[in-house]
């Protein structure tokens, strides 16, 4: 599917960039952070997947606050004020027609959702708190704040790393691992903010303090923090909870700050579930998906060339390599077959990019591997899959020479992007399945 267009609202003579994804009722507000950058989100799978996910309970609407990523700059000499991100919101809200909407606000931008429930009641239907705190130092009156100590060092790591790929490890430690999703961190933050703007942020994050307006929330409120978040305590969370009158709090698992990252189906499910009051999605075992098969070309040769305890490392690379790829993708890693893998995703271009992404990455162990997919039906066997439609994807596979990815048709219509290419392979009979299937391989520009 293909990022959603981005639009600009008029706030005077400044323009605030804002997307658009789903359908409504309900309309969703998403704000994640101070700063951020509404196109290059899209570059990431990780990202990605996780607006998509939200999208799926309604109408979401994103955007850039003045200030930061493709919006236009505060005035020259102002700084950023908590008070006109709100005015951002509710413009961003009027530009994109919605009277009434789910405010989300995640890690910084959680005041802002706070002030904006307490000053436009009329507006907000409900409001989510991801990751955030009414205020995050210490006071006489506050002991779930941070030490003085604690938030001044805080504050020196955020802005003596930001804009490289050490915060995302502090964001993100599940991804510490990642280098591509790193780098792309990193180019992501530069995008967003530059290091003094950002540094001015947080001085300001550390030092505002939203409590007394926490009584005057009327909308229904849900509250969410990881268990091992570094960056606002659990007893911060509670605090919230005792003060919005009628709130509720969930404990979700993982540690970091980042809302994009482990156990993202943890977060979707409690808001689905304060949302619509089903926690999970329909249970079927019947669904549509992407399949990929890959195998390592010429494996019998290459094991007997390299002897048992070589090709025994080689294989662990391998599936090492090939989970992670999947990860990223955010498909599903449903076995190893020996010498390739099955993996199903819910959207094919991004199960053609891991694709690619892989045999890439293979090549550098000296491993080639030939890839097929096809998008249809399978059946869900507990952790395993089957049906007509894997065996669809084997087959196509099978069809494949070293180094290449070759598709079915399904694939070919669905998936989106300017870079993708498929020169058609013919119509061939696939062993085992019906009738003949017009195959194309795939590749990037």
């Amino acid at each position: 599917m293909r990022p959603p267009s981005t639009l600009f609202a008029r706030l005077g003579s400044d323009r605030i960039a804002y997307q658009v994804l789903g359908d409504g009722p309900p309309d969703l507000v998403l704000t994640i952070g101070s700063v951020g950058h509404i196109d290059l989100k899209w570059d990431e799978p990780v990202f990605e997947d996780f607006h998509r996910r939200i999208a799926t309970l309604g109408r979401l609407i994103t955007f850039d606050g003045r200030g930061s990523g493709a919006s236009d700059p505060l005035p020259p000499g102002s700084r950023f004020a908590w008070e006109s991100w709100v005015e951002d919101l509710r413009t961003v809200m009027d530009a994109a027609g919605s009277e009434r909407a789910v405010i989300i606000g995640a890690l910084d931008a959680g005041p802002t959702a706070i002030l904006f429930a307490a000053t436009h009641p009329d507006r907000t239907a409900a409001l989510v708190l991801i990751n955030t705190s009414a205020r995050i130092t210490h006071a006489d009156d506050y002991p779930a704040g941070l030490p003085t100590e604690v938030s001044t060092q805080l504050i020196s790591v955020i802005t003596e790393n930001w804009g490289t790929p050490r915060m995302s490890e502090i964001l993100y430690p599940d991804r510490a691992g990642d280098r591509r999703f790193t780098e792309w961190f990193a180019k992501y933050q530069r995008a967003a903010a530059s290091p003094r703007v950002m540094a001015d942020h947080m001085d300001q994050t550390f030092s505002i303090d939203v409590r007394e307006v926490l009584p005057l929330v009327q909308a229904p409120t849900l509250i969410l923090n990881r268990q091992d978040n570094p960056f606002v305590p659990m007893a911060q969370s509670t605090y919230l909870a005792e003060n919005i009158q009628g709130s509720r709090f969930v404990e979700l698992p993982g540690s970091g700050s980042g809302v994009m990252g482990q156990h993202v189906e943890e977060l979707a499910a409690a808001l689905r579930e304060f949302l619509t009051g089903a926690r999970g999605e329909p249970d079927v075992d019947r669904v549509l998906a992407t399949v990929l098969f890959t195998d390592i070309v010429n494996s019998t040769a290459l094991a007997a060339e390299v002897g048992d305890r070589q090709w025994r490392r080689l294989l662990d690379r391998h599936d090492r390599t090939a989970r992670a790829e999947v990860e990223r993708y955010r498909g599903r890693f449903v076995k190893s077959t020996g010498d390739g893998l099955l993996a199903t995703f819910d959207a094919p271009t991004r199960a053609l990019r891991c694709a690619f992404e892989l045999a890439e990455a293979l090549a550098g162990s000296g491993l080639s591997i030939r890839a097929g997919l096809h998008t249809g039906e399978i059946e869900l066997r507990g952790e395993d899959v089957g049906g007509i439609g894997v065996h669809i994807a084997a087959r196509t596979a099978a069809e494949a020479g070293a180094g290449q990815v070759v598709v079915t048709r399904t694939v070919r219509d669905l998936a989106t992007g300017t870079d993708l290419r498929f020169t058609s392979r013919g119509s061939v009979g696939l062993r085992g399945v019906p009738d003949d299937w017009e195959l194309f391989q795939a590749a990037t520009v």
